[in-house]
């Protein structure tokens, strides 16, 4: 027996072998997240308990062909009821959806409720860029120079910093980097594997090559050059919720709102090169979107914050 034997969906045997097979497929075959995989068979499996409650009998692939949109918008209607907001509502939705595909693939089922369900709406909100002059100040060491940290700790995290507001990277991506492709010296860019193991390059400015620079100057340990540029306090691999936590010391000593988390820097990113001239396209591609419309969001806070220095400015505005 595997481990996806040993997965407990309930339902008849017929759906279960289904479900089993559905959930290796994702995880092995579309390159998911391990969290993402395992939220949907959770999901799934609330979906097929709300079944056997809903129906009086575990459901089997006969009765998930029957469904109806009603049977689907219940299930949602308790789970929202339960506490559950609309994007993790979403989600619920996709996974439950993509088990039925998977059911039509193999010729088991035609299940065409879902067609009938819309998807719950996700009020979309702008990210919120800090300010130039406090993002310089966050990628700099010397503004945590009172803490009881080694050196080459304050460096580090500074580093990380540095790449994600002047390259535009995510933690992942930032802590995907190996020594070997450590942008310093006259090497200014690097390669980094994004969202759906797409690479690109994200050039790489002096200032953050020097900041990556003054890190591998002080770190303690010998690096590997096919291991991680970035390491603990005890040589492993860096886990983002160390800068996370930096971010958040950070926040106290520069009087930073909540909303200033390591993922901020790079909205910040976008934002300010918009704000100078830089074009969407461009801004697009050193992102990684995969779609424009994902980057027109930038244009939107660059519009808020034009407005809202109109605003104060003006003297009709006040």
């Amino acid at each position: 027996m595997n481990d996806m034997d040993a997965i407990a969906f309930p339902a008849a045997p017929d759906l279960a072998a289904e479900a089993r097979a559905w959930f290796a497929h994702i995880g092995v075959e579309r390159r998911m997240s391990p969290k993402t995989v395992e939220a949907y068979g959770r999901d799934l499996r609330q979906f097929l308990t709300f079944l056997t409650e809903h129906n009086g009998a575990l459901p089997g692939c006969a009765s998930f062909t029957s469904l109806k949109p009603t049977d689907i918008r219940a299930f949602m209607a308790r789970r929202r009821n339960e506490g559950i907001e609309s994007r993790s509502l979403m989600r619920i939705l996709s996974g439950i959806r993509s088990f039925a595909r998977h059911l039509e693939r193999e010729g088991k089922a035609k299940v065409s409720a879902f067609s009938a369900v819309r998807t719950p709406k996700i009020a979309r909100s702008l990210p919120k860029p800090l300010a130039a002059e406090a993002a310089r100040r966050v990628t700099q060491t010397d503004t945590r120079a009172g803490e009881e940290r080694e050196p080459w700790v304050l460096a580090r995290d500074a580093a990380v910093l540095a790449l994600l507001y002047g390259a535009g990277l995510r933690i992942s991506e930032a802590l995907g980097i190996t020594r070997a492709a450590a942008p310093v010296g006259e090497i200014d860019a690097v390669t980094v594997l994004g969202k759906g193991g797409k690479q690109r390059a994200a050039p790489v400015i002096a200032p953050v090559r020097r900041a990556v620079e003054d890190y591998l100057a002080l770190c303690p340990y010998v690096l590997k050059p096919d291991g991680p540029l970035f390491v603990g306090q005890k040589g492993g691999p860096l886990s983002s919720r160390i800068i996370q936590l930096a971010m958040q010391r950070l926040r106290g000593a520069l009087g930073l709102p909540d909303t200033a988390t390591p993922h901020a820097l790079r909205h910040s990113f976008a934002t300010h090169l918009l704000g100078n001239g830089g074009d969407l396209r461009t801004i697009q591609e050193l992102l990684g979107h995969a779609s424009l419309s994902t980057t027109q969001i930038y244009t939107a806070v660059d519009s808020a914050r034009l407005l809202a220095a109109y605003r104060a400015a003006h003297p009709r505005g006040r």
